[in-house]
């Protein structure tokens, strides 16, 4: 038996017991008495996740698991796997234990702001300014005020600012309002122009419930939204209520032959899904509401939440609240993610089915694979039941256009951070594209699923083009903008040379290399100098060498340390959601070696003016200078100075 992972046999045995009583609950609740397509025939599903969910959990080391499948108004899978709490091997129950859900909080958030819309409370047009009563937005973009709209379709244009958002306890958790002033990012886009997943958004939006109703945002969401939905097992309080924390999984992350558990889950932003957990069949119950859209959400609340709000082009999927349409085989999805250190869940609906489908892991995952299972899981259960239904395939030569070198570069997504650490992530995660004589493109970096190899893509025309054996599309805009089917909430623009990581790697690797060289050289050659009985150089000279030897160490040290930090990418998501000084300390010795290049600038110039050292001695000086220069406009580049 795999760590954390029991055989699907076992979990078969009384799961479906369990199964059993929440279908036989469902229909009794009343959620299923209003209008929803019929039931679908799913044959062999419960053997299929069965199969997929216990093969992932083995193969990519993550604990636990669970599914449920609602269809035709009604709970028809209900499934725990392995183990909610590695020490105690408490097995996972789908009724009972309890998940974080990370950011598919953020379409309970939408469904509370629907309802205060369609109640006439909140006009989504108006500029969300004239909800705050204690703090404003600043007015970066004159007459392009943000809305509550672009809110809910992460269009407000706000800087995506991670780093220490999270704290380890609850009872540390700020308050919202005042986290919210206290932290507003930059705003890098007018309102309305390009979407990017947007946390603070949807958190202001949180906080206009909060404004609007006059009501605690956890207490709102109690009373409006998980109490008429009978979902008892989920909050957005922090600390929980008392019982909750009993049936808590915790989530972990793979730590060699075993799991470690993680923290970092809690925080301000308590409408994105910071703190927010729930039970898999309560996520059921709200997913059957959707579907129906049952009156118990709000009259007119699912039709609305529902609808496309935005689209970054007309023959791309785009936002509805808070939604993602996420079509595959011909089927309308709509679909939401969740990711928290040690917890990943995804959230799909097909209305015209009547299908729900969520799973959620209490464990990221190999390298993090945890993030791609459950969607993986959800296109295995589409591609299974509704194949190819509507494709069009693409066939035949390629469509006259614009010459696909046009669109050859390297593009970065919009998500990436302009103002703080985590701008780190644009220097290893930009997008490739290549362009082909038969007007054909290759790309790299745009696939979500972290098994795919580059994509292959045909010209439809006007900028569009479709994946060679896939169901992708790709659309340039004309302004140096990409934007795909693959994921509606996030852009790509097109990097200068002077800006790309293609540039920016070598320099940092350069620089690195030559100040690690420096570290050993310079103190190396001055020991045989003094072993030899050569003559001293003047004092400038020798402090100028040992300011080499200093830069050295501190480009090294720093560059050691990043990347011991950042080895484990599961861990490293953990230290920036909660901060760390450590990762503060690393910046500030960049921060000294700036003020060490300046040494090292002046110490060249008067090397050459006054002839310090053999000219092989300058020219290696001057090696070091450059190589800090070059380490030093990468550091800066990507936020790796302190402050």
């Amino acid at each position: 038996m795999t760590a954390g992972c029991f055989p699907a046999s076992l979990n078969g045995m009384w799961t479906t017991i369990i199964s059993g009583a929440v279908i036989a609950a469902s229909a009794l609740s009343g959620s299923a008495a209003h209008s929803a397509p019929a039931a679908p025939d799913l044959p062999g599903i419960g053997p299929l996740i069965d199969r997929t969910i216990s093969a992932q959990l083995a193969a990519d080391k993550i604990p636990g698991a669970a599914v449920v499948v609602v269809a035709g108004g009604k709970t028809v899978v209900a499934k725990g796997y392995g183990v909610s709490d590695v020490a105690e091997r408490t097995p996972v129950d789908p009724v009972r234990t309890e998940f974080f859900t990370g950011s598919i909080a953020k379409v309970f958030t939408a469904t509370a702001v629907a309802q205060l819309v369609t109640e006439g409370k909140i006009d989504p047009k108006a500029p969300v300014n004239t909800y705050l009563k204690d703090f404003k937005i600043r007015d970066t973009y004159p007459g392009r005020p943000v809305t509550i709209e672009n809110l809910m379709t992460h269009t407000a244009g706000f800087d995506d600012e991670p780093l220490g958002v999270a704290v380890r306890d609850p009872k540390d958790v700020p308050k919202l309002g005042q986290y919210l002033a206290d932290h507003e990012p930059l705003r890098v886009r007018a309102p309305g122009t390009l979407a990017a997943y947007d946390n603070y958004g949807v958190a202001l939006a949180g906080y206009v419930v909060e404004s609007v109703s006059g009501e605690p945002f956890a207490q709102y969401m109690q009373e409006h939204v998980f109490g008429p939905l009978q979902m008892a097992d989920s909050t957005f309080a922090q600390p929980h209520p008392a019982g909750v924390d009993a049936n808590l999984a915790k989530g972990y992350r793979p730590d060699g032959g075993g799991q470690t558990a993680e923290a970092g889950q809690y925080g301000a932003w308590a409408p994105t899904g910071a703190g927010t957990v729930a039970t898999a069949t309560d996520v059921a119950k709200f997913m059957t509401a959707q579907l129906s859209d049952d009156p118990s959400l709000g009259a007119g609340v699912a039709e609305l939440m529902q609808k496309q709000q935005f689209t970054m082009d007309p023959r791309l999927p785009g936002m509805a609240y808070l939604f993602e349409e996420r079509p595959r085989d011909g089927q309308q999805i709509l679909f939401k993610d969740g990711d928290v250190p040690g917890f990943h869940a995804n959230l799909a609906l097909l209305p015209k089915q009547g299908i729900g489908i969520y799973v959620v892991y209490n464990g990221d995952g190999t390298d993090g694979t945890a993030a791609w299972d459950g969607k993986a899981l959800i296109n295995t259960i589409v591609d299974q039941y509704f194949p190819d239904a509507g494709a069009v395939p693409v066939v035949g030569a390629p469509v006259p256009g614009p010459k696909a070198g046009a669109y050859a570069g390297t593009y970065r997504s919009d998500r990436v951070s302009r103002g703080d650490v985590t701008r780190v992530a644009g220097l290893v995660g930009a997008v490739t594209v290549e362009a082909h004589g038969d007007g054909t493109l290759t790309t790299d970096g745009l696939s979500q699923n972290p098994h795919a190899a580059a994509q292959h893509w045909y010209p439809l025309g006007n900028g569009e083009f479709a994946e060679q054996g896939g169901p992708d599309r790709l659309i340039f805009d004309g302004r140096g903008h990409l934007a795909t089917s693959i994921d509606p909430t996030v852009a790509y623009y097109r990097l200068g040379w002077y800006a790309s990581p293609r540039l920016h790697l070598p320099m940092l690797y350069t620089g690195a290399g030559i100040l690690a060289a420096a570290l050993l050289g310079f103190p190396v050659l001055a020991l045989v100098r003094r072993l030899r009985g050569r003559a001293a150089h003047p004092r400038w000279a020798r402090n100028a060498r040992v300011l080499a030897g200093v830069a050295g160490a501190l480009a090294t040290t720093f560059t050691i340390g990043f990347l011991a930090m950042t080895g484990d990418g599961n861990a490293f998501d953990e230290t920036v959601l909660l901060g760390s000084s450590w990762l503060t300390a690393l910046l500030v010795l960049n921060a000294l070696l700036a003020v060490s290049t300046i040494g090292l600038i002046a110490g060249t110039a008067a090397a050459w003016r006054l002839s310090w050292w053999r000219p092989a001695g300058r020219i290696a000086y001057t090696l070091t200078t450059l190589g800090a220069v070059s380490f030093l406009t990468v550091a800066y580049t990507y936020n790796l100075v302190w402050p």
